[in-house]
């Protein structure tokens, strides 16, 4: 910011008492003021705006880095599932089929998983459940 002291600013005083006269004076010292508030005011805006965009920015950058790591861990979740729950597959859990997988595009591998489960899903209604006795108890035919 500027230096300025009280004897510069008694000669800014003294000059434009001499240039403006007694009767402009007050009126020009006021209108200075209040350009110097607007612009005061103007500056601080920017500067809270430009922090605020920058804090916007910084929770983006984290957003965005936590929503990698979601879906890499996701990725993995899946993989893992597809692997485990098809054990009639040629490929044992443990193969390098990696690399395979991360060419893969995520609706493909939602796909195998939709296609794993719903498989699973089958076998299971398939076979029968065994009746307890205790649901013959609570039935209303008696």
């Amino acid at each position: 910011m500027l230096d300025i002291g009280f004897l510069e600013l008694l000669l800014i005083g003294i000059v434009g008492l001499l240039v403006l006269g007694p009767e402009r004076l007050p009126k020009a010292a006021r209108t200075l003021g209040l350009w110097i508030g607007k612009i005061k005011r103007t500056v601080s805006g920017m500067q809270r705006e430009i922090n605020s965009q920058l804090e916007a920015e910084e929770l983006r950058q984290k957003l965005n880095e936590q929503q990698k790591k979601l879906d890499e861990s996701l990725g993995k979740v899946k993989r893992d599932v597809e692997r485990y729950a098809e054990p009639d597959s040629s490929a044992p859990p443990n193969s390098d089929a990696g690399a395979d997988d991360a060419e893969e595009t995520p609706p493909a591998a939602s796909e195998r998983l939709d296609k794993a489960l719903t498989s699973k899903a089958r076998r299971e209604s398939a076979t029968p459940a065994p009746s307890s006795p205790s649901s013959d108890k609570d039935s209303p035919s008696r």
